[in-house]
């Protein structure tokens, strides 16, 4: 009923860039929190980057400065401007959103996932 789905992504040199999208779509009365989190064989999923409603975003320390996330409430997207890249930004993107649905309240939607390499 609600889908989140992701483009983007892909092989990079280590100092280039690279941008992921996200649009969300279907029974949606409002989108609340958008954000990124990714995850890198045999570790935990981490959050990147979060963005409100109202537009404050927060990012983890290891990004600041490099990634910029941003969204587009009309169209329900978000997007995450990946600059300075480094190896260890390896990892699969997660899309994240909390969605208020019509019957059910609040609810959390995740992303397929989409990899990205970074290599030296």
């Amino acid at each position: 009923q609600v889908q989140l789905v992701e483009s983007g992504g892909g092989l990079v040199q280590a100092g280039g860039s690279l941008s992921v999208s996200c649009a969300a779509s279907g029974s949606i009365v409002w989108v609340n929190d958008m954000g990124w989190y990714r995850q890198a064989p045999g570790k935990q999923r981490e959050v990147v980057a979060t963005v409100t409603s109202g537009g404050s975003t927060n990012y983890q320390d290891s990004v600041k400065g490099r990634f910029t996330i941003s969204r587009d409430n009309a169209k329900k997207t978000v997007n995450l401007q990946m600059n300075s890249l480094k190896p260890e930004d390896t990892a699969v993107y997660f899309c994240y959103a909390q969605v208020f649905v019509p019957i059910g309240g609040r609810r959390d939607y995740w992303g397929q996932g989409t990899q990205v390499t970074v290599s030296s």
